[in-house]
């Protein structure tokens, strides 16, 4: 018994040694495969890479431009691929404000809502940003709210006040440049007398703002204020705005687009609106007196004739920017129509019949 007790033990270990070894001979082997389609995955990524990496420094900088042209923020994501695309294409901080192809056009500063106003405590310095062409949302801390209220957003870039003496400035929300402009305070002697309350609060509601950078790198701000049918401006470095010499119409809310002002002036014979441009004031150097009041801003020229209407009663007509050009709009009930502004400036009155899957939203709130 002592001898078939001590031989099975020997038999179920010599069974077990054998199962292990081929167990180890075919782990072995798997292991040898993926190691060596590892090397072989390791070395075409290698080669992939190191082609990209090697492309032309032109071709490079040609292929960020185009990615500019999309979007900011893609274009900020392709020149973190390697320090060759890095090094090959021009960084977009220091240049985010004076240079427009940095601006980020097709984000807006997007509310939070429940109160929740940018600065709250409850958000911890920071806020999103709504991609206007691709839904996208992006949280960008911004630590300026301490001291900061935010005016207005113009082509994604930020209109603040500086809480101790109420300078405005111009914020980049991506590469976090800076533009300066005068205090809002130089502009309490020009608010109508004839407006109640604060002050203040006509300064700090702004109607439009349009931002614009002449090809000597300054910076140009035009603002429409609340109870105040002249248009004030300044340049980056200016001491004061300054206020244009002409008034535009009573119920005119104008409409910034790419720099400019559009707005809708309704003739006195109650014909069909007319739509007025305004250019941005001249370089300094062209203009004769820095002076308040002074006509250093061009007036309002006409461009174009709202399309006709054959009701009786006529629609209500209004500007909207859509896909990147500006549409004019009839409303009459719940029926409405649209017309490329640049159509009608060539006399063709054609509506649109579809807007590419887009969706327009209507408010005199920008924030």
């Amino acid at each position: 018994m002592s001898s078939r007790h001590m031989n099975r033990p020997a038999a179920s270990v010599a069974c077990s040694s054998k199962r292990p070894a081929a167990l180890v001979v075919c782990s072995s082997s798997r292991r040898r495969r993926k190691i060596a389609d590892a090397a072989a995955a390791a070395a075409a990524a290698t080669r992939d890479s190191s082609s990209w990496a090697s492309l032309h420094e032109d071709l490079v900088s040609l292929i960020g431009w185009r990615v500019l042209a999309g979007d900011l923020r893609d274009y900020i994501r392709f020149r973190a691929v390697c320090p060759h695309w890095r090094s090959s294409t021009t960084c977009p901080r220091g240049r985010g404000i004076v240079d427009p192809r940095f601006h980020p056009r097709r984000w807006m500063l997007f509310p939070e809502g429940h109160g929740l106003y940018p600065g709250h405590g409850k958000l911890g310095g920071y806020v999103h940003f709504f991609n206007l062409s691709t839904g996208a949302f992006v949280r960008v801390r911004l630590p300026f709210f301490r001291d900061h209220c935010v005016l207005d957003s113009v082509d994604g870039i930020l209109l603040l006040q500086r809480d101790q003496d109420t300078a405005i400035r111009l914020l980049h929300p991506f590469t976090g440049d800076i533009a300066e402009f005068p205090p809002l305070e130089t502009l309490l002697p020009h608010v109508d007398p004839w407006l109640r309350g604060n002050k203040w609060n006509y300064l700090r509601s702004i109607c439009a703002a349009c931002i614009s950078v002449g090809a000597d790198g300054v910076v140009k701000v035009m603002m429409s204020l609340p109870g105040n049918r002249n248009f004030i401006f300044a340049t980056s470095g200016d001491q004061q705005w300054r206020i244009s010499s002409w008034r535009c119409g009573p119920s005119c809310v104008p409409l910034p687009f790419q720099g400019k002002f559009y707005m809708l002036h309704h003739p006195e014979d109650n014909s069909e609106p007319e739509v007025f441009q305004v250019d941005p004031p001249p370089p300094p150097p062209q203009q004769e007196d820095m002076n308040l009041g002074t006509p250093s801003l061009p007036p309002a020229k006409f461009i174009a004739k709202c399309p006709a209407s054959t009701e009786i009663c006529p629609p209500l007509y209004d500007l909207v920017e859509c896909n990147s050009e500006i549409l004019v709009m009839t409303l009459r009930g719940e029926q409405y129509s649209l017309y490329r502004l640049a159509d009608l400036m060539l006399g063709r009155t054609v509506p649109l019949t579809c807007i590419d899957g887009s969706t327009i939203f209507f408010s005199r709130q920008i924030l």
